[in-house]
């Protein structure tokens, strides 16, 4: 992983990741623990609410400011987010209403739906090298779960000295540092982008790409398997903690600090395995274990038999199978698209993937607060393990980079037929086969690829 950390561009970027995670993991602890004291034993409909919300910003969002985001120097939309960011954190501890919440949550991710593809779509450009960028895969990875490990620890420590309310001063001083590092270097240009016209056709490419070829469908399912175990964990906990178990807010930093210890240890072990096994084989026993995970703890619940011990173990092993499942990520997308339309294929995995979690994060809490934490467990129990045989069909066993192809409309003199041979059907070749504009389709056994 030193091989990443050797680019100066990125060690800033990277740690500008790390500054502004660590702030929104304090940000984390303090809304559960605001939620709660709004609205008591119902913070889990609470909590909910503000993250569909949350989810919401980035589905809407996310794909139009994709649009129009190469018009946009990259370092002035990154600092400029972070500085929204932070001064709406700033206000968060002033709130006294539950609507409040909600506006502020609004607000603070629509900035979030622009700074984090954006990002994300920066790095490959800035670590070509495919070891090098499957490194800094795993590093952003250990940013999010040091932020899950530490950040609830730092808060824990925090809340026996103030007040939640000063943690969100910690959120805004991640988001303004962060805004300095990404104001210290220079980044690339966006690239000029060959694609349709017309902002919708531009806004909804990405989504297109992912839905149109196989692994990134399957990567869909992949995403709704994180989000039903993650939001198990991330809307519940609060409750689960402070209600079933009778632990003080401490306890719940530490039960989040599992989650993320899990997750980092997991994110270390990766990028061999991964080199080893392929992101297939590493991904989809990973959904299935969070299944698992999930239906143990739905038996212990409806057995009573659930003890702090064993959620922290629960917890601890969500962590991992998390981060098995997206910390490869990063590589089905840089694998799957063109360079030009990284930012767009980013943007589209960003509003897809949150959608997600906007379907699994009221259904977390509003489950928890009408129908009781063990039918929430379940639910999402069955949600994650059929997810999991969706994208284990999905995904194909075998599937290379590289396919053989026949072009019926291409002028004969169009550059991409270079190395094309003519045949009765058209100019047949092959290379590393992504969606865009000249390649529509994915192959199948009975069409020729990219036929148009």
């Amino acid at each position: 992983m030193r091989s990443a950390l050797h680019n100066r561009t990125y060690r800033r970027l990277f740690t500008a990741q790390i500054v502004a995670l660590m702030g929104t993991g304090l940000a984390t602890v303090a809304l559960s623990l605001l939620a709660f004291d709004l609205a008591g034993a119902d913070a889990s409909a609470v909590l909910g609410t503000a993250l569909a919300i949350k989810m919401v910003a980035y589905v809407g969002l996310a794909p139009l400011i994709s649009a129009f985001a190469d018009r946009v120097p990259r370092r002035t939309l990154l600092a400029t987010m972070d500085g929204v960011r932070a001064g709406i954190a700033l206000v968060l501890p002033f709130v006294n209403q539950v609507w409040q919440v909600y506006v502020l949550i609004f607000l603070l991710q629509a900035a979030s739906a622009a700074f984090t593809p954006t990002f994300q779509a920066t790095i490959p450009e800035i670590l070509p090298d495919e070891r090098d960028y499957l490194r800094a895969l795993s590093l952003s990875r250990l940013a999010y779960e040091l932020e899950s490990l530490l950040s609830p620890a730092l808060a824990a420590a925090l809340l026996a000295l103030v007040t939640y309310n000063w943690l969100f001063t910690g959120t805004a001083l991640g988001f303004l540092a962060s805004a300095a590092l990404v104001l210290s270097v220079v980044l690339p240009a966006p690239r000029p982008v060959e694609r349709v016209s017309g902002i919708r056709a531009r806004a909804t490419f990405g989504a297109r790409l992912h839905l149109a070829t196989p692994r990134l469908r399957a990567l869909l399912a992949l995403d709704l398997v994180a989000a039903a175990a993650g939001s198990m964990v991330i809307v519940n906990t609060v409750v689960l903690v402070r209600e079933h178990l009778q632990r003080g807010a401490g306890a719940v930093s530490l039960a989040l600090g599992a989650f993320g210890a899990g997750s980092m240890v997991a994110a270390l072990l990766l990028p061999r395995a991964v080199e080893r096994f392929g992101d297939r084989k590493v991904m989809l026993p990973a959904g299935f274990v969070l299944g698992a995970v999930l239906a143990s703890l739905t038996a212990g619940l409806a057995h009573g038999t659930w003890s702090w011990g064993g959620l922290l173990a629960a917890w601890t092993l969500l962590g991992a199978g998390s981060s098995m499942v997206l910390t490869p990520v990063g590589g089905l997308i840089r694998r799957s698209a063109a360079p030009a339309d990284l930012p767009a294929a980013f943007a589209a995995q960003f509003a897809l993937s949150h959608g997600c979690w906007l379907l699994t994060y009221p259904l977390a809490g509003w489950l928890a607060a009408t129908a009781g934490m063990t039918t929430a467990a379940a639910t999402l129990t069955g949600l994650t393990l059929a997810a999991a045989a969706v994208a284990a069909l999905l995904w194909p066993a075998h599937d290379p980079a590289r396919l053989a192809h026949v072009h019926t409309t291409l002028p004969a003199d169009d550059p991409h037929l270079a190395d094309a041979h003519a045949g009765p059907h058209g100019w047949r070749h092959a290379h590393d086969y992504v969606i865009d504009v000249r390649h529509p389709s994915w192959p199948t056994p009975g069409r020729a690829a990219g036929s148009h």
